[in-house]
């Protein structure tokens, strides 16, 4: 590695670091579905920002970039599915709580 390729990935690597953090706390932190929503696509754009800058390191654009499409595809999905259950549980419970998941019966 050489020095020009070490300093983008520390300075991006901090940057990763931080948006995990972030994404972690919104998770863990919350009882809000939609609120755990937005920390699970910071932890998933944190990924995305890692490979990005694995594969400039490595020289190896094409299959970051590949592998990044991938990830956005099924990051859409992930969040149309999880949208799709949070709308469904407030219009049943009125709320968002994820506390309040229990009153659910199937």
């Amino acid at each position: 590695m050489n020095g020009e390729a070490a300093a983008v990935f520390s300075v991006f690597g901090f940057f990763v670091i931080l948006v995990s953090i972030a994404g972690l706390y919104c998770i863990l932190v919350t009882r809000n579905m939609m609120r755990a929503l937005i920390g699970i696509e910071l932890l998933i754009k944190a990924v995305t920002l890692l490979l990005v800058v694995v594969g400039y390191v490595t020289n190896r654009l094409a299959l970051v970039q590949a592998m990044i499409i991938t990830i956005i595809v099924i990051e859409v999905v992930l969040v149309v599915v999880i949208g799709g259950v949070s709308l469904r549980v407030f219009r049943y419970i009125d709320s968002l709580d994820s506390r309040q998941l229990r009153k659910l019966k199937g």
